[in-house]
C-alpha cells in the first residue's frame, strides 16, 4: 500500500512537471534577432569585388564567389542586380538575402560590424 502511494505521487509530480514544461517544449525556435541580420554594414560592387569581399555576403562562400567572377569574366560585368541569378546557385531566395548588400557600381565597402 505505502509503495502504491509513493508511486502514485511521483506519477503525480511527473505529469505535473511534464504539464508545465509542455509549453515551453512546444514553442519553435527563436527567430535571429535584428542585432544579428545587422552585422553587415556597406555594399559590394559585383562587377569589381575580389572573392573575399563577395564571399562576405549573405550565403556567399569561397566556391561562389569564385563562380561569380568567373561568370563575370565570361560573361561581362552585370547591369543590375538582377543579373545576379545568372550565376549558377543563385536563385532569386539567395539573391534576396544579399541584395541590400549589392551594387553594380562605385566602391565595395561591406564590412563586417
Amino acid at each position: 500500500m505505502k509503495h502504491t502511494r509513493t508511486c502514485i505521487k511521483t506519477l503525480a509530480i511527473m505529469l505535473l512537471l511534464l504539464f508545465a514544461a509542455g509549453p515551453v517544449l512546444a514553442e519553435p525556435p527563436a527567430a535571429p534577432s535584428p542585432a544579428a541580420k545587422a552585422q553587415l554594414q556597406g555594399t559590394v560592387n559585383i562587377n569589381t569585388a575580389d572573392a573575399t569581399q563577395l564571399a562576405l555576403l549573405p550565403g556567399i562562400g569561397p566556391k561562389m564567389a569564385e563562380s561569380i567572377i568567373a561568370y563575370r569574366t565570361s560573361v561581362g560585368t552585370f547591369s543590375s542586380i538582377e543579373d545576379m541569378v545568372n550565376v549558377k546557385g543563385i536563385g532569386p531566395k539567395s539573391l534576396e538575402k544579399m541584395r541590400p548588400y549589392l551594387s553594380v557600381k562605385g566602391e565595395t565597402t561591406l564590412k563586417k560590424g
